[in-house]
C-alpha cells in the first residue's frame, strides 16, 4: 500500500514547488525579470528533486499515462488553493465544472478494460 501512496506524496510536494516557481512571482510584478527568473529556476530545483523520485518509484505502480494523470489532478488541486489563498484570486464555478471533466478522464485512464 505504501508503494502507492508514496510517489503522490512525493507528487504533491513537487507541486507546491512547481506552482510557487511558475507563479509565485506574479505577486512581484515590479521585480526584475531577470531576478525572477532565477528564483523560479532556484525553486525549481527543489521541484525536480522531488518529482524525478516520484516518477522513478511511481512507475514501479503506476505506468506513464497514470503517473502523469495523478500529477495533472494535484497540481489542480494544489494550484486551486494557490490562487485562492496566495494570489487572492476567486474561484469560480467552470472552474469546478473544467475539473469534473479532470476527474472523469482519471477514470478512463485507470479504468480496466
Amino acid at each position: 500500500m505504501i508503494r502507492y501512496i508514496v510517489p503522490i506524496l512525493l507528487l504533491a510536494i513537487s507541486n507546491i514547488f512547481m506552482t510557487f516557481a511558475w507563479y509565485g512571482h506574479l505577486k512581484f510584478k515590479t521585480s526584475p525579470i531577470l531576478i525572477v527568473i532565477l528564483v523560479s529556476w532556484g525553486i525549481a530545483f527543489f521541484e525536480y528533486c522531488f518529482q524525478v523520485p516520484a516518477n522513478r518509484i511511481g512507475h514501479e505502480v503506476y505506468n506513464a499515462a497514470q503517473l502523469k494523470t495523478i500529477q495533472e489532478v494535484i497540481t489542480l488541486i494544489v494550484f486551486s488553493f494557490f490562487s485562492v489563498f496566495y494570489l487572492k484570486e476567486q474561484f469560480k464555478w467552470n472552474y469546478l465544472a473544467g475539473f469534473a471533466c479532470i476527474i472523469l478522464a482519471v477514470f478512463f485512464i485507470f479504468k480496466k478494460w
